[in-house]
């Protein structure tokens, strides 16, 4: 199974092949918009008003939430923050800040 920072690693890599491994700034936050639209475009067919097309299902969501991942480390890596590090802050901020924000199950 793959870490977060062996993703990251491996995109890194990846990226790293070519003369110009990430683009700009604003091109790649308009390809995580990019995605972002593609993700919803598939949610709105599955569960909203938009006519399903036969093309249209689940495994189409699970590509779009891989594209957004991928957009997002390309991101990540080109301003050297590290994602672990990233979610952990995240998480902290969830434990803490939000944690008696929302109602909890009742067993």
């Amino acid at each position: 199974m793959r870490t977060i920072d062996s993703w990251q690693k491996e995109v890194d890599d990846w990226a790293n092949q070519f003369e110009k491994p990430y683009f700009s700034p604003l091109s790649l936050l308009a390809a995580l918009v990019e995605e972002v639209g593609e993700t919803a475009k598939v949610m709105n067919t599955l569960y909203g008003d938009k006519k399903k097309k036969d093309t249209d299902n689940i495994k189409n969501l699970e590509e779009e939430l891989g594209d957004i991942l991928f957009s997002l480390t390309c991101i990540a890596n080109s301003h050297n923050f590290n994602l672990d590090e990233i979610l952990d802050n995240k998480m902290n901020k969830v434990y803490g800040r939000d944690n008696n924000r929302f109602q909890r199950k009742t067993d």
